[in-house]
């Protein structure tokens, strides 16, 4: 498989003063199109901050970042945002929804902040994830995973080449919990995205096709076992 996302000898250090705090140590990874890649480990380990450089939101302090074969570190502002718009799909642990919008329109707003070459059609991609019967309901009408299905239709709706998805289950019972990661999984093998999911939930690593776990800002090559 092509890799796609691509984190070489990633560093990422806060200062404050004369302190200073590593928050990725040495960092690297690569993930294929079509691999969905659980990342594991205790709260402030680093996995946030990974998902921070790796989606373009944070420069590293050292190191390179390099999505479908551009390199992060040489764009301006203005492409830096273009590329997050266009290459990179994030989901939020709330689903991350816009309280006014139905989740129809929430799948759409991506595609109101520029053009976008090859879009999936809102509504179709809304009835892939189960959701087309909720199409004209707002966030305050869904439930957890019901939330969680429609930030995922609207972080695929540009056809990104990345998806990062943060906490996805953190809210939500084991049965839909089962049900979204799945679903990353499906969308991750069938349309070839490369996807990164951070959880703390180990029910749910059986989906993925690899897990790697992060302690103290180091991200472990051997990983850790799923079942």
């Amino acid at each position: 498989m092509t890799a796609v996302l691509h984190l070489d000898h990633v560093s990422l250090v806060h200062s404050d003063g004369d302190d200073h705090v590593t928050a990725l140590d040495a960092v690297d990874l690569e993930v294929a199109a079509g691999e969905l890649v659980a990342v594991v480990g205790p709260s402030g380990a680093g996995k946030s901050s990974l998902l921070a450089v790796a989606g373009a939101l944070i420069p590293p302090t050292s190191g390179t970042v390099r999505v479908g074969g551009v390199d992060l570190a040489g764009l301006s502002s203005r492409k830096l945002t273009a590329l997050r718009r266009e290459r990179i799909g994030f989901v939020f642990q709330t689903g991350n929804l816009v309280p006014a919008l139905t989740s129809l329109d929430q799948v759409r707003l991506p595609l109101t902040f520029g053009k976008v070459e090859d879009p999936r059609d809102p509504a179709e991609l809304l009835a892939e994830v189960g959701m087309a019967h909720k199409a004209g309901s707002r966030p305050h009408q869904l439930s957890g995973g019901e939330r969680q299905r429609v930030g995922i239709a609207r972080a695929l709706v540009t056809r990104p080449q990345v998806l990062l998805v943060d906490e996805p289950t953190a809210a939500l019972d084991r049965q839909r919990s089962q049900d979204v990661v799945g679903l990353l999984a499906r969308e991750a093998h069938e349309h070839g995205v490369a996807a990164i999911v951070v959880t703390h939930d180990h029910d749910v690593l059986h989906h993925c096709d690899r897990v790697l776990e992060m302690v103290d800002g180091r991200l472990s090559p051997q990983g850790v076992a799923v079942g």
